[in-house]
């Protein structure tokens, strides 16, 4: 039994090896400049939440001053 097992994890780890030796690994350049393209699209993406965060919140505090206007305040 011990040996089928060997023989497996053999077979397993040879196999592996075989198919990373069929990867295309990037170079430097080519992994500087795609880790800058992903760090550059984050921090867009950021700022375009963020400003849609400060709309989303001018519109909501311009309705409360609105509804607080038409209606009075409201004390509890």
């Amino acid at each position: 039994m011990e040996s089928k097992v060997k023989t497996t994890t053999f077979s397993y780890v040879h196999a592996l090896k075989e198919e990373l030796k069929k990867v295309s690994w990037t170079n430097k350049a080519e992994l500087r400049f795609c880790t800058k393209l992903v760090v550059g699209a984050i921090f867009c993406f950021g700022l375009g939440i963020y400003g849609a965060d400060l709309m989303v919140r001018g519109v909501l505090d311009l309705f409360g001053i609105t509804v607080r206007f038409l209606f009075g305040g409201w004390h509890a």
